[in-house]
């Protein structure tokens, strides 16, 4: 049980920074843009208790860390955008979708930067007696968070809509072609399902995933 509850403590505080921070990027960007629904609805804030959805950020990741899962995953409650207050038409809308992963990249490095100090503390000798007491959660604090954010990353960079992915090829292709990728996305979280169900999702997502964790760790 203690077990559990220190990695709770461990785990919980980069999960809420990351999805929160993923949501967040997403409004801000939105707003640059000219569409405020997000900062009317008050979810342009760091607070965790307006973006936290009770299966997303609480059900699941605690169910995948009781259960030992190889991974742990999660997500926020969308921030919502009106795509057709945006200024710059479906270009926007790509640079809207491409802000949430680009967080989670930003909030990995910089956790890959504080992995990197607490390595270079713990060489000199500041792991042993009191420090040792904060370096070490510190130490898989941070490694968690990278790996999580680049996972987070990676998952939404997935080019089926709804996914951010998705949203920056509907914004970037010819409208043609756009036209046919948005026509996806009633089935995106089907196809989704579908590749995680056979682990293809994994053959996908573990090269981007090890590539950007070799870069930073």
């Amino acid at each position: 049980m203690l077990d559990i509850l220190r990695d709770i403590c461990i785990y919980a505080v980069p999960l809420l920074l990351a999805v929160v921070g993923h949501e967040v990027a997403h409004g801000w960007v939105a707003e640059k843009f000219g569409d405020s629904t997000a900062r009317l609805s008050g979810r342009i804030s760091l607070n965790p208790l307006v973006h936290i959805d009770l299966v997303g950020t609480v059900i699941v990741p605690m169910a995948l860390l009781i259960t030992k899962a190889p991974f742990l995953f999660g997500w926020a409650k969308p921030v919502p955008v009106q795509f057709h207050r945006l200024r710059g038409g479906r270009k926007a809308m790509a640079w809207v979708a491409v802000a949430g992963p680009l967080t989670n990249l930003m909030l990995a490095a910089a956790s890959a930067l504080v992995y990197r100090i607490v390595v270079f503390l713990f060489g000199l000798g500041f792991g042993a007696g009191p420090g040792g007491l904060l370096l070490d959660p510190l130490f898989h604090m941070a490694r968690f968070s990278v790996v999580f954010n680049l996972v987070l990353m990676a998952v939404n960079l997935f080019p089926v809509p709804p996914l951010d992915g998705g949203r920056v090829l509907t914004g970037l292709l010819p409208s043609p072609l756009a036209f046919q990728v948005a026509r996806l996305e009633r089935y995106g979280m089907f196809i989704v399902l579908i590749f995680v169900m056979t682990g293809w999702w994994g053959y996908l997502l573990r090269p981007v995933v090890n590539l950007f964790a070799r870069i930073l760790l």
